[in-house]
């Protein structure tokens, strides 16, 4: 019942912006930390920022400077703002959270994956 949703993906030229949501949904207690990962074309997933409950934030040395993360505790939505765009920027991003879906109970919740894609 617990989800993640992402939206936002597409299709942006280099130097360009591009903005991704993701909105948490169903019986959630609280929200610790929240995150984007993306997985490109033949590479494992990895981070591409990270924010805390209280808005501490953390940035893969590749994004930093061109991206930021956000969050809205009253919305339960986090989202990623990119600019600068780069064709090394092509892939799936995925929204991760920790959440307490139960009182003293958290667990790791992944979105469905959202492309993007930056053609050289």
């Amino acid at each position: 019942q617990v989800q993640l949703v992402e939206s936002g993906g597409g299709l942006v030229q280099p130097g360009g912006s591009l903005r991704l949501s993701c909105a948490a949904s169903g019986k959630i207690v609280s929200i610790d930390i929240v995150a984007w990962y993306r997985q490109a074309p033949g590479k494992s997933r990895g981070l591409v920022a990270s924010i805390s409950s209280g808005g501490t934030t953390n940035y893969a040395d590749s994004v930093k400077g061109r991206f930021t993360i956000s969050r809205d505790n009253s919305k339960n939505t986090v989202s990623l703002e990119m600019t600068k765009m780069k064709p090394e920027d092509t892939a799936v991003y995925y929204c991760y959270a920790n959440m307490e879906t139960t009182p003293g109970y958290y667990h790791a919740y992944w979105g469905q994956g959202t492309q993007v894609t930056v053609p050289s």
